[in-house]
């Protein structure tokens, strides 16, 4: 349905900028600009006016190698209603001090401000996060929680979250849903649903979607035992459950569990658990700055020793070159990797 002509507000157009920080996301970028450019088409009017901000005025690359060219740099902005900072890999090191000054700045003036995808961690780094929720992308959670480093801010795993002034949300299509629901609430609801009819967007999630498909999605509703079993290894990370009590937590055999783990996720549940912590390993690495001695320990293994090999043979590389790859930006060894993990994929079965 489309929205009746006059309908949206004939004031000026909300200014909007997004800053492009090196490897930011591209999908998370477009889906954020696509939804301005369609309000503003639907509407017959110019609702919002976009423009793209880099720290230098020069063109950036995003993730995927792909740039687009500024409209300014941070001295030349203009006046703007809403920043989004755009971030991807590597954001730990986009925190050019300039930069986090704009940023507070641009606070002091009262423009409201947001991040998508990892954008959030250059907010929380610039103090503009204090006391606010917020969200970031999945992956980026465990690692921030696990260092304590912003206590006075709330991280939580929904896909998008707007808190007072602040505007943030995940990597992917969330930056969709989160300008869906900005559109609706600054112009008129018909729009945001007319664009999501156009985008073929099944329907504008809300703040109480979260981030990841749950296995559930994957399994649906036949299996809670499973589902219920997997929960508790990610929330018993620190110190593993024995399979033993696993299986009494989810009230079934442990003969039984391991049926249901080898039924629909063709692994056993041990060795399931020990790629979850190993997953979870590789974040902290990649992520914090935390000790290899650390990580072991946050993630359960009894020694550094035991963690390495661990590791190595699941990654088919230590966890001291994935410290040296995000240190001196070595390529994560991806096709490295993936013989490894085809060779643990063989034995999952019968891994006891």
């Amino acid at each position: 349905m489309r929205p009746a002509a006059g309908e949206a507000s004939a004031q000026r157009p909300t200014r909007i900028g997004f800053l492009q920080v090196p490897n930011y996301s591209a999908i998370a970028f477009s889906t954020a600009i696509e939804p301005l450019r369609m309000a503003n088409q639907l509407a017959g009017v110019a609702l919002y006016d976009w423009s793209v901000i880099t720290l230098d005025g020069d063109p950036v690359a995003a993730s995927n190698g792909l740039a687009v060219t500024p409209d300014a740099d941070i001295r030349s902005a203009g006046a703007l209603d809403m920043l989004f900072v755009c971030g991807g890999t590597g954001i730990r090191d986009c925190c050019d001090r300039r930069l986090l000054a704009w940023l507070r700045s641009l606070a002091e003036r009262h423009v409201e401000l947001g991040a998508i995808c990892t954008g959030t961690y250059l907010l929380a780094h610039a103090n503009l996060l204090k006391g606010y929720r917020c969200t970031i992308h999945w992956e980026n959670i465990s690692s921030i929680d696990e260092e304590h480093r912003f206590p006075d801010t709330v991280f939580t795993s929904e896909l998008f979250v707007i808190d007072r002034d602040r505007y943030t949300c995940a990597g992917g299509i969330a930056p969709l849903d989160l300008m869906l629901n900005v559109i609706g609430r600054q112009k008129s609801p018909s729009i945001a649903e007319a664009i999501c009819e156009e985008f073929i967007h099944e329907r504008i999630r809300n703040v109480s979607d979260i981030q990841r498909v749950p296995l559930r999605v994957h399994l649906g509703t036949s299996q809670p035992k499973l589902v219920e079993a997997v929960s508790l290894m990610e929330a018993n990370m620190e110190e593993p459950l024995s399979l033993r009590d696993l299986a009494r937590l989810v009230n079934v055999s442990r003969r039984q569990l391991e049926r249901l783990f080898k039924k629909h996720l063709n692994c056993v549940p041990t060795r399931y658990y020990l790629e979850l912590r190993l997953s979870r390993a590789r974040q902290f690495l990649l992520q914090t700055q935390l000790s290899i001695i650390d990580v072991s320990l946050a993630c359960g293994f009894s020694s550094p020793p035991h963690f390495s090999k661990c590791y190595h043979d699941f990654f088919g590389y230590p966890p001291s070159r994935e410290r040296r790859s995000r240190a001196g930006g070595e390529s994560s060894a991806a096709a490295t990797a993936t013989p490894a993990r085809a060779r643990n994929q063989r034995r999952k079965a019968s891994t006891p």
